[in-house]
Order: structure tokens, then sequence, then C-alpha cells
């Protein structure tokens, strides 16, 4: 729960930068244009832009700060949080640089795709599954289910990438900022769904 909490981060700071910045829409404007005006390809940052920006770079320094925060603590970092630093990084700053929120719409759809992608890559290419590689010593299951398992994480992945473009592509600014930080909720329940299939094959504890 501490970890999902931890790399919930970022995003939570991007959920609560935005609606602040939306709710006093003249002071955002002018602080965005004084702190985060160099770093766009323009002169200045719009009115109807200052928002997404504001809450883009706030998620960019939070994402940013988690990795030198594990590096600093000689903690191990993820390949998924590498991956998910990578793309908010370069995909935020090119929503900062364009003033285009189409890139941090279509981050999250990226992040999702290529999880799946990797699960796919992993069990075809390097006949390795990625679960049972992390799960394997506490959960002791035959190959058919662990086969069944990574194609239903592949299918979540999938679904939720494809959820969040839809949402992106057809839905206000805001009310797809609300979307994705209410849509992180949806992997506890999955997880607590999937805890049903699994628990017969939880080990006991000697």
């Amino acid at each position: 729960m501490m970890k999902f909490l931890f790399d919930l981060f970022p995003v939570l700071l991007f959920f609560l930068s935005y609606n602040r910045a939306q709710q006093h829409p003249e002071q955002a404007h002018q602080l965005a244009n004084q702190l985060l005006s160099g770093l766009t390809s323009g002169s200045s940052i719009s009115l109807q832009m200052a928002p997404i920006v504001i809450a883009t770079a706030v998620a960019v320094l939070a994402s940013i700060s988690q990795i030198a925060y594990l590096l600093l603590r000689r903690k191990t970092i993820d390949l998924m949080l590498w991956v998910s630093f990578s793309i908010v990084t370069l995909f935020g700053g090119l929503t900062i640089y364009l003033q285009n929120d189409t890139f941090v719409k279509l981050k999250v759809t990226i992040i999702y795709w290529l999880f799946a992608s990797g699960f796919l890559f992993s069990h075809y290419f390097l006949k390795k599954n990625v679960l049972k590689i992390s799960m394997g010593k506490e959960i002791n299951m035959p190959d058919q289910a662990w086969t069944r398992l990574n194609f239903i994480w592949i299918g979540y992945f999938a679904l939720m990438g494809a959820a969040n473009l839809y949402v992106a592509l057809n839905y206000s600014q805001a009310t797809w900022v609300s979307y994705k930080f209410y849509s992180l909720f949806s992997l506890p329940v999955f997880l607590i769904a999937q805890s049903f299939l699994l628990v017969k094959y939880i080990k006991d504890e000697e």
C-alpha cells in the first residue's frame, strides 16, 4: 500500500495543482508566465493553458524528486518507475514547451500500452513470465495459471490505455484530469479481485 501511495505522489500533486489553478485562473496565469514562460516555445502562456502547464510542471518535478530520493537512499528503482519517470519527463516537457495538452494526455495511454507490450514481448520472445519472476517465491502455481494471469494483466493494461485515450479525445481537459486521478484506484480493485484467484496458491507461512 505504501508503494502504491509513493507511486501515486506525482499524480496526486498534478490533480491538486490543476484544480487549484482552475479555481484561481488569473493567479495561475500570472504564476505560469513568471516561472515557466521561458520554458515554452512562445513568448507567454495563455490563460487557458496555465492550469495544465502548472500541473504538468509540478508532476515532472515530483517524478524527479521520487527518483532522486530513491537514489540518495540507495533503494532499488524498479523498471516500471523508470519507464513512468522517462515518459512523464519527456511528454510533460513537450506539453510545457509546446503548450499542448495532447502530449500529457497521451502519456497515460503510452505507459499502459508499453507495459502491455512488455508483458507480451517477455512471454512470446523471451519465453519468460514477468509475474512468475516477481511473485514465484510466494505463490506456487502451475505454468498454465501463470500464463493466464499474465494475459489478465495484459488485458488490464490494454483496456486502461484505451479508456484513457477515449476520455482524452472525447471530453474536456478538466474531465480528463479527474478521470486520470480516479482511474488509478482501479489498480487496488484489480489487485483485490486478482487475489481471489491467487489465494489457493499462496504458500502458508512456515
